[in-house]
């Protein structure tokens, strides 16, 4: 599917293949439709080129065997970013979610599955663009375009502790 930026910037299109690799996001279409909002929200606000991406929906089995082989860590994750490593071409690299993480997160954090999907897509995105968080700085700079972001879109700062109820 392809999302395009909104009209106030002259940017290309972002070209978004969903590949649906889990059962468990069938009923989750809203979510998939969010991810891809906010990349093109992204994409708009950063004034990325012309980029072509896949969102691959899976489970935690997938994932924690994905976690494992590239980052040494046997454990399930929310997100996992692989950016292409072929320079010079519209395609930048994958973006992995897991549906199990990401909705129990969601409820423990108090916060919209779909929300919850859109904000980890662009935190993947930024990543497949080469933001980092490993030091306090880039850290910093990631959660304030993350913040943005996801404010254009009304979907309320992740950062921000919801009150226990």
């Amino acid at each position: 599917m392809r999302v395009a930026p909104k009209a106030r910037r002259a940017q290309a299109p972002v070209d978004i293949d969903v590949l649906v690799e889990s059962e468990l996001w069938r009923a989750a279409d809203a979510a998939g439709l969010a991810a891809q909002r906010a990349i093109g929200e992204a994409a708009a606000m950063l004034s990325t080129p012309p980029a072509e991406l896949a969102i691959v929906l899976t489970d935690d089995s997938a994932i924690r065997s994905l976690n494992r082989a590239w980052r040494g860590v046997d454990a399930p994750t929310n997100v996992l970013s692989f950016p292409t490593t072929r320079a010079g071409g519209p395609l930048i690299g994958d973006i992995v979610l897991a549906y199990e993480t990401i909705a129990g997160e969601a409820r423990a954090e108090h916060k919209s599955f779909t929300h919850h999907v859109a904000h980890l897509a662009v935190h993947g995105f930024l990543h497949l663009l080469g933001y980092d968080h490993a030091e306090s700085d880039e850290a910093e700079t990631m959660e304030r375009l993350e913040r943005e972001i996801l404010r254009r879109l009304a979907i309320p700062d992740p950062f921000r502790r919801a009150p226990k109820a």
